[in-house]
């Protein structure tokens, strides 16, 4: 800084040692220090009114961290760290379980907690049928009802619901299992969560076994209702109608 009477020019230094979402920022401590000479005047002042636009400053990047990342201003890195989440619920209807298992938590520039996300569903449909609704674009935009791309192959590009929801292929087993690397379009940037769907074959109709790791826990009820409205619902219409129609 300068000092406004005489000109001088002085450096220092603002050292914030224990910045963390789970302190609140009046209680976070603000070190200022400068480098030897005089400029004291300049060091009073930071500890005054510069401390008050520090901590001003550290509401708005704390915020920002805990928003959407849609900025794309923090870059992902992984980390494992253990975390217990543990609850299960119960679905009536074709709905055999739906539960959220502990999930370790990925770091995207600050510690982003993730769940684990089971689901299982009857479908009246055998499990080839099934399958093919999953990798057959055209059946793919009848129930989503939107344009979409799916490169059913490993590494091929998926894209639903306008753009909200995108990913790729991970694997492919015929009529038996889909692993995708799978995001909504307002989760952490860079951030993907693993699907793996199993189909079981009970003849005449199909359970269908989804497991989908890396949540973030802020989104965990909206991806859980994309799964059963978008995906699940949706589908289920669109057998019921091609068995109508062979009907």
């Amino acid at each position: 800084g300068t000092v406004k009477e005489s000109g001088e020019k002085h450096k220092g230094s603002v050292e914030i040692p224990n910045l963390s979402e789970e302190n609140e920022v009046d209680d976070t401590e603000i070190n200022v220090s400068k480098k030897k000479g005089e400029g004291d005047v300049l060091k009073d002042l930071m500890r005054t009114e510069g401390t008050a636009k520090v901590r001003e400053a550290l509401r708005d990047y704390l915020k920002a961290l805990k928003t959407e990342f849609t900025l794309g201003m923090i870059l992902p890195t992984k980390a494992t760290v253990g975390q217990e989440l543990a609850a299960e619920r119960k679905l009536s209807g074709n709905a055999v379980q739906d539960s959220v298992s502990p999930q370790s938590l990925d770091t995207v520039g600050v510690k982003i907690p993730t769940v684990q996300i089971l689901l299982r569903e009857i479908f009246n449909s055998p499990a080839d049928e099934l399958y093919s609704v999953f990798t057959t674009k055209e059946l793919v935009q009848k129930f989503s009802k939107c344009p979409a791309v799916i490169e059913a192959e490993k590494g091929g590009k998926l894209q639903m619901f306008d753009g909200c929801v995108s990913g790729e292929y991970a694997e492919l087993v015929p009529s038996q299992r889909i692993v995708l690397k799978w995001r909504c379009r307002n989760w952490p940037d860079e951030h993907y969560a693993t699907v793996a769907l199993n189909f079981k074959d009970m003849a005449a109709q199909t359970e269908l076994q989804l497991e989908c790791k890396g949540v973030p826990v802020s989104n965990e009820d909206s991806t859980r209702q994309c799964w059963k409205k978008q995906y699940f619902e949706e589908i289920r219409i669109l057998l019921q109608q091609s068995k109508d129609k062979l009907e």
